[in-house]
């Protein structure tokens, strides 16, 4: 399998695992973030899957957690079909959602 930049879409080159500092050649964002990790799952505890894993702050920015493993929906044919569009629509959604809670208790 072709492994993909969570933001663009771009093949990865490098060989695993990946190391916290490697940047994507095409957009230059760093690889090992949540948001290109199997366990990511927005609206979980720390939005991770993974339960032993220490939440991280940023999603989008390199980080040192162990459990960090490429996610299958962004390599080969699986790749994100339209890259940063897709997930800022994503973020939106889960922006209007969190919003419509605080409402409620407001």
């Amino acid at each position: 399998m072709l492994d993909m930049c969570w933001y663009c879409g771009s093949p990865v080159t490098d060989p695993e695992p990946i190391g916290r500092s490697l940047r994507c050649q095409n957009c230059g964002k760093d690889l090992r973030v949540c948001k290109n990790c199997r366990f990511f799952l927005p609206g979980a505890r720390g939005d991770c899957r993974e339960t032993s894993a220490e939440p991280q702050a940023e999603k989008e920015r390199a980080n040192f957690c162990d459990w960090f493993s490429l996610d299958a929906k962004y390599r080969g044919e699986n790749a994100h079909p339209s890259g940063p569009a897709a997930l800022s629509k994503e973020k939106n959604k889960a922006d209007e959602a969190r919003a419509a809670l605080d409402n409620l208790f407001n």
